[in-house]
């Protein structure tokens, strides 16, 4: 037997596949064999490290399903669910079918006209053989069937034969295969299962430190500094980010901030007094990553955050940054764990040309690595204890990736709740590779993705049958490090449209408030990066401003859970248009019962209108067939035929549409699988 290409797996079952609490998995596999015997087998699954394994008996009918627009020969399939957070097996395994292969052969002799009866005897030997692996009362049904047959003459068995070649022997034969000869794939393949958030999630950034609302004045955020904020004054703006849609409020490092070079406005070298300092300047003489702030208030202040957020719908994501201010105590209490240079400093971070002296980077192969290793994978299960399961992981691409596949693997045996988020803007392979290694979710290039082009690529790149099976891409419109150079230089519709296609391109984005919707697009000059960087300084950001962005926040997040063809990774198709300017995709569930289509208008300054072409069996519709679209932007709707329809979008109103394809849907159930 030749098990062969077994899906979903990545890179041959050498890394996990990822799925979610409740999903079903369905498994496919080549079954191979010399000659015409027919064939079994059946898929095995379990919870790693279970006693026992559940075993499913794969099918190979006209039910399968089809891969690549045709069925495909050999290719069977079984499904099972995951019904448990951590990591399960499956494999497969598969024999060849005595008994199948035995009806096969005498009911094409039976329809040539040929002697049967020496093979009756030979099926009489099977029953008998089954006879003995099963128990009553199908051991005493198999044993009269085998007395029969082999008692009969085929002349005068017709009765008997019947009742051979019957569904209901075959049933039983299944139940009770003759698998001493099964060949199975070792070793088994895994899958990590995590909690819904993992795969569908709204991220909101804020920094606590910095106060917003209504009632903050925009003078306030004038040329003095205004006051330091609170958890408790924090508390405040959970309610306006729930009421967006967002389902995740992501906080910047919390811990106390070092002196020693601390950066001043918009990464001066020099600081005042009364300057804050970069949150990623981890430890001062307070304390170090398992700290809070002081100016923050106290760690039960931050228990209480969480429960006010908690209470809203909200999760709390914190920023990891293994990283430290000359001034944190793992310095003197643990000076192995750090770089030294040729002259016994040590070494401040640095990306050449740019330097970072308020931060020292860890020694992660050094002398002290054992235990450099512990304590930071105790930091994480620190907050985890009081009650954070969602982190956002600064940097890990400069971090050894051997560390990362222990230290998250470490982590989630003790708390298979937890999402990791990995922030590495860096090669796509390095990117991959992280998610192989555990990371939850991924930071993407979409944030600098801007043509119709560059866009329909990183689409593709997505959709990989491989990629899809780890990678869960986070799309963001901005960040606190990145203000990109379409935003500088754009409109509002810009804003608008940037969010649209974060929100819909992937089941998970998030945005830097309030600075996005706020549609902020001051820069530093000559950079990417923000002026008046709130990384920096403490802002007061004023809510109630007229041309907020926050009703289309609202409506997006609202789309997002109303549809379901949003709140999966595959399914997305490029069509085509003529106006390089436009840019149109569809989101489909696999039967097709849920299609969405989105047109936007990559200018920023013009309207633009083009005919879309559209792959009508990618949107589930017959040739030339009539369906309605609902813009659930605007509300609007259109009766469209055909594959032909015209748009024009101004940015000046609405650059963007994000249609619900209405068409009658046929009732006959669909095979549901994983494209």
């Amino acid at each position: 037997m030749i098990i062969d290409d077994i899906r979903p797996s990545v890179d041959g079952g050498r890394h996990p596949i990822k799925r979610v609490l409740g999903d079903r998995l369905l498994v496919q596999a080549d079954l191979l064999s010399d000659g015409h015997d027919k064939l079994a087998g059946r898929l095995l699954y379990r919870r790693a490290a279970a006693p026992a394994w559940h075993e499913v008996p794969l099918c190979a009918s006209a039910v399968q399903p089809v891969l690549g627009g045709q069925r495909e020969d050999d290719r069977w399939w079984a499904v099972f669910s995951v019904d448990a957070l951590g990591i399960w097996e499956y494999t497969v395994k598969a024999w060849v079918d005595s008994w199948q292969s035995w009806v096969w052969a005498v009911t094409r002799k039976i329809a040539d006209g040929q002697d049967i009866a020496v093979d009756l005897r030979g099926g009489a030997a099977l029953l008998a053989a089954a006879a003995d692996r099963a128990a009553d009362p199908a051991r005493a049904t198999l044993r009269q069937l085998a007395d029969r047959l082999a008692a009969s003459a085929a002349p005068a068995s017709t009765e008997t034969i019947a009742a051979a070649l019957s569904e209901e022997t075959a049933a039983l034969m299944r139940l009770h295969p003759d698998d001493r000869l099964a060949t199975s794939h070792q070793p088994p393949l895994a899958v990590v299962v995590d909690v819904p958030l993992a795969a569908f999630s709204s991220w909101y950034e804020m920094f606590p430190r910095s106060r917003a609302g209504a009632g903050v004045s925009a003078a306030a955020d004038g040329p003095a500094p205004p006051p330091h904020g609170t958890f408790k004054e924090a508390e405040d703006r959970l309610a306006y980010i729930a009421d967006l849609g967002f389902d995740v409020v992501y906080l910047p490092p919390i811990h106390p901030i070092g002196r020693t070079h601390r950066k001043g406005p918009d990464n001066s070298l020099t600081a005042t007094g009364t300057d804050p300092g970069s949150p990623w300047a981890i430890g001062s003489e307070e304390g170090g990553h398992t700290t809070v702030h002081p100016l923050l208030g106290t760690l039960q202040d931050f228990r209480h955050f969480m429960s006010a957020a908690r209470r809203l719908g909200l999760e709390v994501a914190l920023d990891i940054a293994l990283q430290a201010s000359p001034d944190h105590p793992y310095l003197r209490a643990h000076p192995e764990w750090f770089f030294r240079r040729a002259d016994g400093t040590i070494q401040f971070a640095e990306n050449p040309p740019k330097k970072y002296q308020d931060i020292v980077p860890f020694d992660f192969t050094g002398a002290g690595w054992e235990s450099l290793w512990d304590e930071l994978r105790d930091v994480f299960l620190f907050w985890i204890e009081q009650g954070v399961t969602v982190f956002r992981v600064d940097n890990p691409h400069t971090k050894p990736l051997p560390f990362w596949r222990w230290c998250i693997a470490s982590v989630k045996a003790r708390e298979p709740r937890a999402i990791f988020l990995a922030e590495a803007f860096t090669r796509p392979k390095l990117m991959r590779a992280l998610a192989k290694l555990g990371f939850s979710q991924s930071y993407t290039y979409f944030t600098w993705r801007t043509t119709k082009a560059e866009l329909t690529e990183f689409v593709r790149s997505l959709d990989g049958r491989e990629t899809k099976e780890f990678f869960r891409p986070n799309l963001w419109p901005n960040t606190p490090d990145i203000l990109p150079e379409h935003l500088q230089n754009g409109t509002r519709g810009t804003f608008i449209v940037r969010a649209v296609l974060a929100a819909t391109l992937s089941p998970n984005w998030g945005v830097y408030g309030p600075a996005f919707e706020l549609q902020e697009t001051r820069a530093r000059e000559g950079t990417e990066e923000y002026a008046r960087n709130e990384k920096y300084q403490v802002r007061a950001w004023n809510l109630d401003q007229p041309n907020t962005l926050a009703p289309v926040l609202r409506r997006l997040n609202r789309i997002r859970r109303d549809r379901p063809a949003l709140r999966q990774l595959g399914g997305t198709v490029v069509h085509m248009t003529d106006n390089d300017a436009v840019f149109c995709y569809s989101r489909s569930t696999a039967d097709k019962s849920d299609v969405v289509l989105v047109v936007v208008n990559l200018d920023p300054h013009r309207a633009q209108s083009g005919w879309l072409t559209l792959d009508q069996a990618a949107l589930g519709l017959a040739a030339s067939s009539s369906f309605q679209v609902h813009d659930l932007l605007g509300d609007a709707r259109y009766l469209w035929s055909g594959a032909r329809a015209f748009v024009d979008l101004d940015p000046k109103t609405m650059p963007a549409h994000i249609f619900h394809l209405r068409r009658h849907v046929r009732s006959e159930q669909a095979f549901e699988y994983y494209l």
